[in-house]
């Protein structure tokens, strides 16, 4: 299970992106909903990875190459690994059982976090977060150019509106092995009897 982005900077009215994602994040009840479902999957043995994008003294890797790297390497101090804005979210902070800083748009660009779920024999993620079209969508993409077998759980993300979110999930349903929904998901992790 990659949770990708559920920081105060990204969810939080507060954070960094909450002009733009903090009311569509709370309106679309996706917190509660994630929340649960990152509950269920642990009981049914999945482990969470959560994914924090983050800004480290002297940048890491962070490259200033689009509009919107521009802006958070200017906002560098409020992405600091211990600032308020990379927290996770309260009714997430307790649930990875691993968390991943990185500086890019993919959760498995510019970490060795491939390389930590490939050393545990996974080759199949379920991914969450926020935004759909943005570190979802990036993800989603790269996992699988790496060999991955990735499934988004569609209302575990969002995005700043909905034509934008369902755009992004029909694209990740010809990109990756498709969108499922939490209980969907579940029902897949769920020990099967005899």
């Amino acid at each position: 299970m990659l949770a990708l982005h559920w920081q105060v900077n990204v969810i939080e009215p507060e954070g960094f992106f909450g002009g733009m994602l903090g009311e569509p994040v709370a309106r679309s009840g996706v917190v509660a909903r994630a929340t649960r479902f990152h509950a269920a999957a642990a009981d049914a043995g999945a482990p969470l990875v959560f994914t924090r994008f983050t800004i480290p003294d002297g940048e890491g890797e962070l490259v200033r190459n689009t509009g919107f790297m521009r802006a958070v390497g200017e906002a560098q101090e409020s992405f600091r690994p211990d600032a308020p804005g990379s927290a996770l979210i309260a009714g997430m902070a307790d649930q990875p059982d691993h968390v991943v800083d990185n500086q890019k748009l993919s959760g498995l660009a510019g970490n060795d976090l491939a390389a930590w779920l490939r050393a545990r024999d996974v080759d199949s993620v379920l991914i969450t977060g926020v935004a759909t079209n943005l570190t979802v969508e990036q993800t989603a993409r790269h996992a699988t150019d790496l060999g991955f077998h990735v499934q988004v759980v569609s209302d575990c993300t969002t995005a700043a509106d909905q034509p934008t979110h369902e755009a992004s999930l029909a694209n990740l349903d010809l990109t990756t092995a498709g969108c499922i929904t939490a209980e969907e998901a579940l029902h897949r992790l769920s020990p099967r009897t005899p």
